[in-house]
């Protein structure tokens, strides 16, 4: 089908602001505060206010640093099943703010704990970094079970676009280094494949661009690393293992089909992978739920499918 007729406006828009995006050479945090501004304001216009819930941020120690880490508690009895989640943005660009109405509404109607992490970004940490701090994450979620109110045998992960591969990626790390185990992992239009081969060409316009791809793989991964697993997981040579996965892609994206390879790559290692393709759709479309019902239908499945595989029913 074409793309969603909601979304030619915004296309169009986008479209015509890429020449108006501050210039490469600037240094890298004056150019991803610029962009953060322009974020914060298409959030205000297309996402729906975020429901009430108990938000708390932590601090942890990372390798060779710190990093947040916040909570998102709905009501009701606990311990609660917990979801980590880890936002898009190219390695380089996104906040926690930026997604505490969709990490907020996922609490609710997954009936668990969010607990998103603020990775620190490329391109002043790159490749490897990036996933050891998801991973020191994770561990750190399970092993703070208590103070989080949440049962560290029911853990899950997740992430969309960039956020997706570190999430894959960080389930590949803790299967081989070890790691309290996830039940699954949900990944919305993944990233998969550093080395770009895979890369869908729609016709018409498009939110990511190949040059943007590109470029955000330069400034977060040396060429000689862009195979590697955890760089990578499309690319792994073994999936087995792995907890069961949600892939969601869009029609309309570069990353359609890794996505989709992936899912079927994780189903003949024996796992579990149910792959959706939303049509119509475009590269982060999936988080415009104050105009498009179909983006709410989208984060109702990713809520539908954690609720089951975080209580014994996936």
């Amino acid at each position: 089908m074409p793309v969603l007729p909601e979304l030619v406006p915004m296309l169009a828009r986008i479209d015509e602001a890429r020449g108006r995006l501050p210039d490469a050479s600037m240094p890298a945090a004056e150019r991803r505060a610029v962009i953060h501004r322009g974020m914060d304001q298409r959030a205000a216009a297309v996402v729906r206010p975020a429901p009430p819930v108990v938000q708390a941020d932590h601090e942890i120690e990372v390798e060779g640093g710190r990093i947040t880490v916040r909570g998102y508690t709905p009501e009701g009895a606990g311990p609660l099943p917990c979801h980590v989640y880890v936002h898009g943005g190219g390695w380089w660009l996104g906040t926690l703010d930026h997604r505490d109405a969709l990490c907020a509404r996922l609490a609710i109607d997954a009936r668990c704990v969010v607990v998103s992490v603020a990775h620190r970004l490329a391109p002043e940490h790159r490749f490897p970094l990036p996933v050891r701090d998801c991973h020191t994450a994770v561990r750190w979620v399970a092993d703070h079970a208590d103070r989080l109110g949440i049962d560290a045998s029911r853990l899950s992960i997740g992430g969309d676009s960039s956020g997706a591969n570190l999430a894959a990626a960080t389930a590949l790390m803790i299967r081989d280094e070890g790691g309290p185990s996830l039940l699954a992992q949900v990944l919305e239009i993944p990233v998969l494949d550093l080395t770009m081969d895979r890369t869908y060409a729609p016709e018409g316009p498009l939110v990511l661009t190949r040059d943007e791809l590109a470029a955000a793989i330069e400034g977060y991964c040396a060429v000689e690393d862009r195979r590697h697993p955890y760089a990578s997981p499309l690319l792994a040579g073994d999936l087995t293992g792995l907890p069961s996965a949600l892939i969601m892609t869009a029609e309309y994206d570069l990353l359609r089909d890794e996505g989709e390879a992936y899912g079927e790559l994780l189903r003949r290692a024996g796992g579990s992978a149910e792959v959706i393709r939303w049509a119509g759709h475009v590269h982060g479309s999936h988080e415009m739920s104050a105009v498009l019902e179909s983006a709410r239908e989208w984060q109702s499945r990713v809520a539908g499918f954690l609720r089951d595989a975080l209580n014994g029913q996936g």
